[in-house]
């Protein structure tokens, strides 16, 4: 400030030697040194405006002192007050505890361990934020060492912290429900002996590395921290080994970076973990650790690999927009809670083999890369795969799973902007050849393509709306006009552009958005087309889960030809009571009627074993084939029956053969040629085995395939009867375009030839 006050005065003697006529002074009249004093001072002031204010401020804090046994027996003596602890003052240091400083080295560590440890209600803590840490920092030295058996606990614990320290017990017994525990001090602690108990180094204040460098390495191994660890923006040029290291408080490595290998092997964290930001340049190893809350580890960087194996999630464990650009490996992890990876990268293989998931993993727009490998995962009935919006290119990458488990896992909630999502993962296990899991994918979006055209038929749509609609939708005069004005211009084609409008409010929106439709307004033949390919897609999927569930769609045909039997055989033997009657014996009722139970019953069995909604598909089933049977059946018994050939059935086999056959090209009347009259003979109602003719005849019908060539006579047939046959009959060409339609799609082979070209 005094050089700029300098130059200004300066120019005011150039300006009165102007003004007293003397002109303007001679470059001579300036001494060299008031020049170069004049350029320090620009040149000052330039680079001042150039260079941003953070980076001067953290020049400022880079000042660092050199740390001497006198300093640090200064700070020792007179600790500071932070947060409500006292703390060892040791910031903005430069500690040398490299090999040549062996003296001040392990005088350092004896000092500062016998204040640590000194005996109090509060423990002492430890703040080296902004120090820079040459040479190797054995932290676990500065730890009270004592065993972890009860009776044997050092006496200088108060009450807390020997509950903290047996909580440690609880944690090894939930471990060991789940596996087998890794560390020694869990091995220990479960042991019957007591006397085997092993021994861990105790840490009881907080400890503070805010912005510290490590030049060499770090050493917490089997480090028990009573208090909070907080080393945002700690640089660790070398390895940092906290393995085994238990953090019963709040520990926070945000923005911290690991130019090394970091070693979290075995550590157990009693509360929250935040990683979020972390870069790991070298492998991260938390092989067999245990999270009990929740972990953050957004936007962290694994530059190698990422070793997460038989890790415990207890709770949430957040990875969001996390890139691993080298192996991530979660093997036989268990995660209790949600596991979220949105926007998370995948570069390389990752591994979740053998992993036990409880909750939903949420994988919303995250990009794999390289390969999936989901190969013996257990999910839990409340888990699944959450993958909207997932970029995943199955010509360049691979996601593994368990044949007929997988395709199940995964979820997306609309079926906008998630085609190529469902086209590509469907291509992924086609190539795998996991037809099943293929299928289900399929499935899964013909389901959402339902949902979606039942939107557009039942919602009002925005587009073609009234004003008087709109107002009755709950929309303002205001915003009517406004939606109005707009779609005059363009039409709505989703949801987010109502709220471009400026009278539109979110509270509005979140309201009424779920009972409108977008798009193009749909004129009557229009709605009609639309209202068909609903209900065609709605029974494709019902009936046989859209092609994909043979199992589905045999049940479905094991109930059509019992149901259709037992009508046939009730038309053919109970004609009349009056005034002669003609009706079955009891014996021949008894057995029809436990034909038809043991048939039904395993026609069900398959459809409530197959279908995801087994009574809508029931449901569906009874619509097609019980209203106009039963309405003929009730014609039929009304109006009674009064023509010749009463005593003789009015169905007729074949006499010349009796084999299986396949009967495609047959149908249900025979023709009225007298030699076929000849052929085919009445069935003999004084046989026992008579009624599985009927089913027989029902079989023929729905699928062309018997052991006998069953029809209807031509003569003295009343024309009720002939129009059941032919409608059981024309249900018959659907079922079996569906079967055939069906076969092509569960069938490797067949799938191979259809898809794969």
């Amino acid at each position: 400030m005094n050089e700029i006050i300098f130059e200004t005065q300066s120019y005011a003697e150039v300006n009165a030697a102007k003004s007293s006529g003397g002109g303007f002074p001679s470059v001579g009249n300036f001494s060299r040194e008031r020049c170069a004093e004049n350029l320090f001072c620009i040149l000052l002031i330039f680079f001042s405006l150039l260079l941003p204010a953070p980076v001067l401020a953290a020049q400022t804090q880079l000042e660092r002192t050199p740390l001497t046994l006198e300093i640090l027996q200064e700070r020792l003596r007179a600790p500071i007050l932070r947060e409500g602890n006292l703390t060892v003052d040791l910031r903005q240091m430069v500690i040398d505890l490299r090999p040549e400083n062996a003296s001040f080295r392990d005088n350092f560590y004896q000092l500062l361990r016998k204040e640590l440890q000194k005996a109090g209600a509060k423990a002492l803590g430890l703040d080296i934020s902004y120090s820079l840490i040459q040479g190797d920092f054995v932290g676990s030295d500065l730890g009270l060492r004592t065993p972890l058996y009860a009776q044997a606990i050092a006496p200088i614990f108060t009450a807390t912290e020997q509950e903290q320290l047996e909580s440690l017990r609880l944690v090894c017994l939930q471990s060991l429900a789940i596996a087998l525990p890794n560390s020694k001090d869990c091995r220990s602690l479960l042991a019957t002996d007591a006397t085997a108990s092993g021994e861990i180094n105790v840490f009881r204040g907080a400890l503070t590395l805010v912005n510290t460098r490590f030049n060499g390495q770090v050493q917490f191994l089997n480090t028990f921290f009573l208090q909070s660890v907080n080393a945002q923006n700690a640089t660790f040029l070398q390895p940092a080994n906290w393995s085994e290291a238990r953090f019963s408080r709040l520990v926070s490595f945000m923005n911290a970076t690991f130019r090394q290998v970091s070693n979290f092997q075995g550590s157990i964290f009693f509360d929250k973990a935040n990683f979020k930001q972390v870069q790991f340049q070298e492998m991260a190893d938390f092989h067999g650790s245990i999270f009990e809350k929740a972990a953050n580890f957004n936007q962290v960087l694994f530059k190698q690999l990422a070793k997460f194996n038989q890790v415990q999630w207890q709770e949430d464990a957040d990875f969001s927009d996390v890139r691993f650009a080298n192996q991530a490996q979660f093997t036989k992890a268990n995660f209790n809670q949600v596991f979220l990876l949105p926007e998370a990268t995948f570069e390389q293989a990752v591994i979740f083999r053998e992993a036990q998931f409880n909750q939903p993993v949420n994988l919303h727009g995250a990009n794999i890369l390289n390969l999936a490998d989901f190969s013996d995962v257990r999910f839990a009935k409340t888990a699944f795969l959450n993958v909207p919006g997932l970029n995943f290119n199955s010509n360049q990458a691979k996601i593994l799973g368990n044949l007929g488990q997988i395709g199940k896992m995964f979820s997306i909630p609309n079926l906008q902007g998630n085609q190529n999502v469902l086209r590509n993962l469907g291509q992924n296990f086609r190539q795998q050849q996991q037809i099943a899991d293929a299928n289900q994918l399929e499935y899964t979006k013909q389901r959402l393509r339902l949902i979606e055209l039942s939107q557009r038929l039942l919602r009002a749509n925005i587009n073609s709306a009234s004003f008087t609609s709109l107002i009755k939708l709950g929309f303002s005069a205001t915003q009517a006009a406004a939606i109005l004005n707009r779609r005059t211009v363009q039409i709505f084609r989703n949801s987010s552009e109502l709220l471009t409008l400026a009278d539109i409010d979110l509270e509005t929106y979140n309201k009424i958005t779920n009972r409108l439709s977008f798009g193009e307004p749909l004129a009557l033949g229009g709605w009609l087309l639309q209202a068909w390919n609903w209900l065609a897609l709605g029974v494709l999927l019902l009936l046989s889960g859209y092609g994909t569930n043979l199992w589905l769609a045999f049940g479905v045909g094991g109930v059509a030809i019992a149901y259709f039997g037992l009508l046939f055989w009730l038309v053919d033997r109970y004609r009349r009571l009056r005034p002669v009657a003609i009706i079955p014996t009891y014996s021949e009722t008894i057995s029809i009627l436990l034909g038809f139970s043991c048939l039904e019953f395993l026609s069900l069995l398959a459809i409530f074993r197959n279908a995801e909604q087994p009574w809508l598909t029931l449901g569906c089933l009874l619509i097609i084939i019980i209203p106009v049977p039963i309405a003929l059946l009730m014609r039929l018994y009304q109006q009674g029956r009064y023509h010749d050939l009463m005593d003789v059935s009015y169905f007729v086999e074949d006499g010349t053969f009796r084999q299986l056959r396949l009967l495609i090209g047959r149908l249900p009347v025979i023709p009225r040629n007298e030699t076929f009259r000849e052929r085919y003979m009445p069935l003999l109602s004084d046989r026992r085995w008579n009624w599985l003719n009927y089913y027989d005849f029902s079989l023929n019908n729905l699928v062309r395939l018997g052991f006998n060539d069953l029809r209807l006579r031509d003569e003295h047939l009343p024309g009720i009867i002939a129009t059941l046959a032919w409608y059981q009959w024309s249900l018959g060409v659907l079922y079996i375009t569906l079967i055939l339609w069906t076969l092509s799609r569960t069938i490797p082979g067949l799938n191979l030839l259809i898809y794969l070209k």
